[in-house]
């Protein structure tokens, strides 16, 4: 069985259901396909209790393509970054530094919700758009491209006619393997524990990034659980010492968060099961080829440091609607494919560059190393003019 489409998506996770709502919502026929069904549930196996902060930017291309609405009530807005230098000889803060969204703007820096619940309302969303065919439970297998388009093989037989791919499936990219795009991936030995907490200390909408070694521990606030005050915490660590703290009992595993916390937000309670994830960085060589372009972790994987995963890929998805848009008639020809690659590669590989580079500082353990970090964040602070330019950065104004 053969169909055809304008865009065919391939990957449902956070990036691609959200391409699939924004092409739908600008009047493209699109089929999004994804191996594996979108967990909804909080507490069900296999869902993604990582969250996700969408900056400012995103917020207009949430709201054209119809999902704000469904995502305002779930969101926590995030006001105020917190930066927590602790690298001394114990565990306390010595630098605490805030970069508040009110220096550059009127609205927070930006909203942040539960991956499960976005799965949830994204679904929901697709099912109202009449050109959007969501696929679950079904992949992409092959890839044959001609000039005028391109033909795709899913996991259930049949065979996708369309004028361009869209592979936003994951860092290990069936599509992008098949397009014979290569990727250069940096290893760092981490892995990071993410999992939803309660606290007696209400976050009052700051997210708080606590550095002391083998990487940082972020807070960022959640909507109140049970009548709780609660936060999702990413906890970077060297591998094995990643692995021990998944494996301990629960009691000592919230003694060790609230130790690694500073105590800044009182007693943390475990609010959800305790999940792991390899840290690595990626970046593809090139962001399209004949019919294909890449976008999210597709295109690139960076750290979870300062929210700019999804934000990079929302980058990607605005691009691609761009030129979309501007020659409807030549969507995915070669004109369209080169042209997003100069628009987004220099950007993405500066960026990708840069969190590098955060994330060695965060992990460093010689004390001198850990002293110069905390000076570097008093000078970098220290300078109005300096901060509100990496605040700007930050969001990805211009």
């Amino acid at each position: 069985m053969t169909d055809s489409c304008d865009i065919l998506i391939s990957g449902g996770g956070i990036a691609g259901l959200t391409a699939a709502a924004v092409f739908g919502a600008a009047g493209f026929d699109v089929i999004c396909v994804d191996p594996t069904p979108p967990v909804t549930d909080r507490d069900a196996d296999g869902s993604d209790l990582r969250t996700t902060a969408f900056l400012q930017p995103a917020h207009g291309l949430l709201q054209h393509c119809g999902l704000w609405d469904r995502l305002e009530p779930h969101a926590a807005p995030l006001q105020i970054m917190r930066i927590v230098d602790a690298g001394g000889d114990i565990p306390e803060p010595r630098v605490v530094r805030d970069f508040n969204a009110a220096d550059i703007s009127d609205q927070p820096f930006g909203w942040n919700l539960p991956n499960w619940l976005l799965r949830r309302e994204m679904v929901a969303r697709l099912h109202e758009l009449p050109n959007v065919d969501f696929r679950p439970g079904t992949g992409t297998v092959s890839l044959f491209t001609r000039t005028a388009e391109a033909r795709v093989g899913l996991s259930d037989g049949t065979r996708i006619r369309t004028k361009l791919v869209i592979a936003a499936d994951g860092r290990n990219s069936p599509m992008r393997e098949a397009a014979g795009i290569k990727v250069h991936t940096t290893r760092y030995g981490q892995k990071a524990l993410a999992f939803a907490v309660t606290h007696p200390i209400a976050h009052e909408n700051v997210s708080t990034e606590i550095h002391r070694s083998g990487g940082p521990f972020t807070l960022v606030p959640l909507p109140d659980w049970q009548g709780q005050p609660s936060s999702a915490i990413v906890w970077m660590e060297r591998g094995p010492r990643a692995v021990e703290l998944l494996n301990l009992p629960e009691a000592e595993f919230e003694a060790a968060m609230t130790e690694r916390s500073c105590g800044l937000f009182g007693p943390l309670k475990l609010a959800s099961r305790r999940t792991i994830w390899p840290i690595i960085s990626q970046s593809a060589e090139r962001l399209s080829a004949q019919r294909v372009a890449l976008m999210a972790e597709a295109a690139h994987v960076v750290p979870p440091i300062g929210a700019q995963g999804l934000n990079m890929s929302l980058g990607d998805l605005r691009s691609l609607l761009d030129l979309a848009q501007t020659r409807p008639d030549g969507l995915g020809d070669a004109q369209m494919l080169e042209a997003y690659h100069k628009a987004r590669h220099a950007e993405i590989e500066l960026r990708v560059k840069g969190i590098d580079l955060l994330n060695r500082a965060s992990m460093v353990e010689a004390r001198p190393l850990r002293d110069a970090r905390a000076a570097g964040l008093n000078a970098l602070y220290s300078m109005p003019v300096v901060r509100k330019t990496l605040m700007q950065m930050g969001l990805g104004v211009r």
